[in-house]
């Protein structure tokens, strides 16, 4: 019983490097594309992408939340966004110390063209697995997801 526990254990911490691995190595060649493709970096176009999902703009403490990052790393990216016309601050009724953050109209342009360029990146990247298996990936990976996500807020309490 002893082997069999033990191998699936040794299996699964092979299956975590190899995920570590491949998203490593994607992670790598995302980056260096919209660097040299947009001098942009990975983190403005996560931003930039939740933004795009909630238009009405979000609070900065949301946008650190959603983004599973501290206000801090929010904060530089929205400065230089807005220096760069492409997220604009107001302010929230009732709330004077919060600001709300949204993409401009030339932040939606810039965000459509990085996320239709993104997608067709990571196709030509994932195009070595078959439709039938990334569906498979995909529930187990949005299996694994919940699970993870369920541990965390069990132990935040």
């Amino acid at each position: 019983m002893q082997d069999s526990a033990g191998s699936v254990s040794k299996d699964r911490l092979r299956l975590w490097l190899r995920l570590l691995k491949s998203s490593r190595l994607i992670e790598a060649q995302l980056r260096e594309r919209f660097r040299s493709e947009f001098a942009s970096t990975l983190p403005r176009f996560d931003v930039m992408a939740a933004l795009s999902q909630h238009p009405g703009g979000l609070k900065m403490s949301a946008l650190s939340g959603v983004l599973r990052v501290s206000n801090g790393n929010v904060t530089g990216i929205i400065d230089r966004l807005t220096n760069e016309g492409l997220v604009e601050r107001f302010s929230v009724p009732g709330d004077r110390r919060a600001a709300l953050v949204r993409l401009t109209a030339a932040g939606e342009t810039e965000f459509t063209d990085q996320a239709a360029q993104h997608e067709a990146w990571v196709n030509s990247l994932l195009g070595v697995i078959s439709q039938g298996e990334v569906n498979a990936l995909t529930e187990k990976m949005d299996s694994l997801v919940s699970a993870l996500i369920e541990q965390e807020d069990r132990a935040d309490g």
